[in-house]
């Protein structure tokens, strides 16, 4: 059985569904597998052709294979992935990975749905109802609470930074009621990470049984190694390398990416591409690695993070040790992450006119952090003149940016059956301050302590 760490080292190591249960350790690390089980290049070959939730299970199973059955599992797969992933040539050998074609047109139906379904299997044998705490920049929050929504034994409380969301976004999670509660807090999106961190941190909230579906949660990364393997299996060639490019705010996406690689994938580089939240960009240049507070409030909304929880991961994955606060311990292995990755910070102009110009030049519509990731992708090409196969991820549907769109390229995109019907219904939440001893309130009044 893999057990999982936490990158504090302070708490005992943990069986996945503890990990699962509790979303961030004790000591407000973040859990990671002290194993990270491989591929063989003849186990890669063989998803060659192979249908989602086919390579979801064959992913998936290396994790969970002592903790739910395999029919559990198989059955789990197919019911989480019932929507296309669509893989979309561009030009010479560029393709683009489109994770939009879910229920809430995002990529984090992803992990969200294939979270909902394990503790809907894992939740019940503890006897107790649970109450999942989330923060959201965008479509986390929409995300979560669709998947979750209506779980027996689950209830759901998603904050949102008031002015960071679009009215797509938000009414994708305040017109849901039953057994999901909605915040909206006068803030920004680290201020409502922040308050849920602290909740987790909270004695006085022990009574409550809480766990996260933020990327904190070693349930929200496991699932999201599969679409890059998924990618390769049905892209590559004869086990050459690939490149892939991530449009990065929480940098969950992109440690998928590098499980992904750890399990046997041969990533060349991985291209990690921010928006003007670019602590991590220049944590590379400078060695010195500074928050920014307040994050910067950009077009691609889902990425405005001043510090993203997932590089603790990423630190640790290469050696070091970031704690929850940002302070970098142990220096990792500096040369290893840039032989591996590269970063790429895309201003939200340099954003406008690659979505005019991916439209204009290759009939590609792209949405603002697609956008992100396909103007640093051809930066990579420009500047290192790889030739090879690249595949640049778009992380949301178009329809869910129909101002910003319809500015740039003169029409509104296809509104796909996940987001039609959102005008008309109600909505329901909750506003709130910024200030933790209002939230804890809240939360004893909602679940009790």
């Amino acid at each position: 059985m893999i057990r999982y760490y936490s990158t504090n080292r302070q708490a005992p190591p943990v069986s996945l569904g503890e990990a699962l249960l509790t979303g961030q350790a004790p000591d407000r690390g973040l859990y990671m597998p002290e194993t990270i089980p491989a591929f063989s290049r003849t186990d890669l070959a063989s998803l060659s052709g192979k249908t989602y939730p086919e390579i979801a299970e064959a992913v998936l199973s290396r994790f969970l294979e002592d903790c739910l059955p395999p029919e559990t599992l198989r059955r789990l797969c197919r019911d989480a992935y019932t929507y296309p992933v669509p893989l979309e040539h561009v030009t010479d050998r560029s393709y683009i990975l489109r994770l939009d074609r879910g229920p809430t047109a995002s990529f984090k139906d992803f992990a969200a749905r294939m979270m909902a379904g394990i503790f809907g299997e894992f939740n019940p044998q503890t006897g107790r109802d649970r109450v999942i705490l989330t923060a959201t920049s965008g479509d986390t929050g929409s995300a979560v609470a669709n998947a979750f929504f209506g779980i027996p034994g689950i209830r759901v409380m998603v904050l949102f930074p008031e002015k960071e969301v679009s009215d797509t976004q938000r009414r994708q999670m305040t017109t849901l009621g039953g057994n999901v509660t909605i915040v909206c807090v006068d803030g920004q999106f680290d201020d409502c990470q922040a308050l849920v961190k602290q909740a987790f941190a909270d004695p006085e909230l022990g009574g409550i049984p809480l766990s996260s579906a933020n990327s904190i949660n070693i349930g929200r990364l496991l699932p999201q190694a599969v679409y890059y393997v998924y990618a390769y299996a049905h892209l590559a060639e004869k086990m050459e390398p690939v490149t892939f490019c991530v449009p990065s705010g929480n940098f969950g996406n992109m440690m998928g990416a590098l499980l992904a690689g750890r399990m046997g994938v041969p990533i060349r580089r991985l291209a990690v591409a921010t928006n003007a939240n670019d602590e991590v960009p220049v944590y590379f240049r400078t060695e010195e690695y500074h928050k920014i507070v307040p994050s910067r409030v950009c077009i691609s909304n889902a990425m405005n993070v001043g510090h993203p929880s997932n590089f603790a991961r990423v630190i640790d994955l290469y050696g070091g040790w970031m704690d929850e606060t940002g302070r970098i311990r142990k220096t990792p292995d500096l040369a290893a992450m840039r032989r591996d990755l590269w970063p790429a910070t895309v201003s939200d102009d340099e954003t406008r006119r690659t979505i005019q110009s991916a439209w204009h030049e290759h009939g590609l519509l792209l949405e603002p952090h697609g956008a992100v990731a396909w103007a640093a992708l051809n930066r990579y090409i420009a500047e290192t003149g790889e030739s090879g196969l690249r595949i640049s991820v778009e992380t949301a549907h178009p329809a869910k940016f129909p101002e910003e769109i319809g500015m740039l390229l003169g029409f509104a995109p296809e509104i796909p059956p996940a987001l039609s019907g959102l005008d008309g219904r109600e909505e329901w939440m909750i506003s709130m301050a910024d200030d933790y001893g209002t939230f804890r309130n809240l939360l004893r009044e909602r679940y009790g302590a």
